[in-house]
């Protein structure tokens, strides 16, 4: 079948939760990907930082397949031989003690707020129900119905309640604000180090540094969902390294399963991870054998230094290239290979730019009205950025005549 019967047929018989670029796409490799009528794109999304070692990666598949031929699955019931060395590969990695896996983004979202809760109850001593827990204007952890609850997007949020109490929002990027919300209640800050779905949004200097300063002075755990802008992805292991600050939980997914399976992991120290008791959390796929084996093989590419060193250098030139582009672009934000581009809303919304871009062999995704997101794996060559910010360019010039 053509890219338009496949399409016909996938709206006919799936629930409309999603709005694709109408681009059906059917193999992959590196930073390049093929639809069924035998056309590349250059992928600058990445499966919103899953890849960010790249379709098709040697080392990972090669880890999948050498798993996939002995056990994938045992169930927590029992010990596998793949969780010992994943759980101690991802711990060493963070700095802490103790992993807790999970599968999705959303479900490890989930994990840290009853581990954060937990902990206020049993060590910080909150009073039964009581706990807080500070959350940011603009997030995006997910899309259970705790996490929409304290969405400030009515898209993701209306509709969909009642909701969980126990959440105080406030401004994103005031530490001020957090410091002015947190009450002897308050059990953890829960925030992104840069805010990915809202547009790439990147706090001003300083500001992770008070939070955890802040955090530190109130006995409050400091929580950073790194889901988007870990691993490798800003040019550093984790966003919260620009600023040499090492939060209480980090929250993990995305690119730990190397865009193969889905993994998803909170990383805490053992005074924290350690109220967690057997029958009280799981999750009958979590640290699965498969998972495993794909994460450890994550782990020891991120080791090298290699991608991070490859986010930052690229990332340099990105950025240097987005800011030649001139009229028809608001505002340019981001680190590393990761950047939120305003377009000009005279020119068109994001979703149009984006299906310009699409015709001209470049894959982005829009969000909030006029803003398209460029997060291009991290395999990605000089060669092919450019060429990336040339097409949008052209698309820019067309827009604009």
């Amino acid at each position: 079948m053509n890219s338009e019967e496949l399409i016909r047929l996938s709206e006919s018989h799936s629930a409309h939760n999603y709005h694709p670029l109408p681009v059906v796409i059917s193999s992959a490799d590196g930073a390049w990907v093929t639809d069924v009528e035998g056309k590349r794109y250059l992928d600058c999304l990445a499966g919103y930082s899953s890849l960010n070692f790249g379709h098709g990666n040697p080392a990972i598949l090669a880890a999948a397949r050498e798993q996939l031929d002995r056990l994938t699955l045992t169930s927590r019931a029992f010990y596998h031989d793949r969780f010992a060395e994943f759980a101690t590969g991802l711990s060493e990695l963070c700095g802490k003690d103790m992993v807790l896996p999970m599968n999705t983004g959303a479900e490890a979202v989930e994990t840290a707020i009853k581990v954060a809760r937990k902990w206020g109850y049993e060590v910080k001593g909150v009073a039964p129900g009581q706990a807080n827990i500070v959350v940011m204007e603009d997030n995006f952890h997910g899309r259970t119905t705790t996490i929409v609850g304290f969405s400030t997007d009515p898209e993701s949020r209306d509709g969909f309640g009642p909701f969980s109490p126990g959440f105080r929002v406030v401004k994103y990027g005031s530490a001020e604000a957090i410091r002015e919300a947190i009450d002897e209640n308050t059990v953890a800050v829960l925030l992104e180090p840069i805010q990915g779905e809202a547009g790439v949004l990147v706090p001003p200097d300083g500001y992770l540094a008070a939070v955890r300063e802040i955090c530190t002075d109130n006995n409050v755990l400091f929580v950073a969902d790194e889901i988007q802008s870990g691993l490798g992805r800003t040019g550093e292991t984790f966003a919260c390294d620009h600023e040499r600050v090492v939060p209480d939980m980090y929250v993990l997914g995305k690119a730990l399963g190397g865009g193969v399976v889905p993994v998803s992991a909170v990383v805490a120290n053992a005074d924290v991870m350690g109220v967690i008791g057997p029958g009280q959390h799981g999750s009958t796929f979590g640290g699965n054998p498969l998972a495993c084996a794909v994460g450890d093989a994550v782990i020891g590419l991120l080791r090298t230094g290699e991608y991070q060193a490859r986010a930052r250098e690229l990332g340099a030139f990105l950025h240097a290239r987005l800011a030649e582009l001139g009229p028809g672009v608001a505002a340019v934000r981001g680190r590393g290979l990761w950047a939120g581009i305003d377009i000009d809303p005279s020119l068109g919304t994001g979703r149009q730019i984006s299906e310009a871009l699409l015709r001209h062999g470049v894959l982005v995704k829009d969000t909030h009205g006029s803003t398209i997101r460029l997060a291009p794996p991290l395999v990605v060559s000089r060669d092919d950025l450019a060429w990336a910010v040339d097409q949008l360019s052209a698309v820019l010039r067309e827009a604009r005549a």
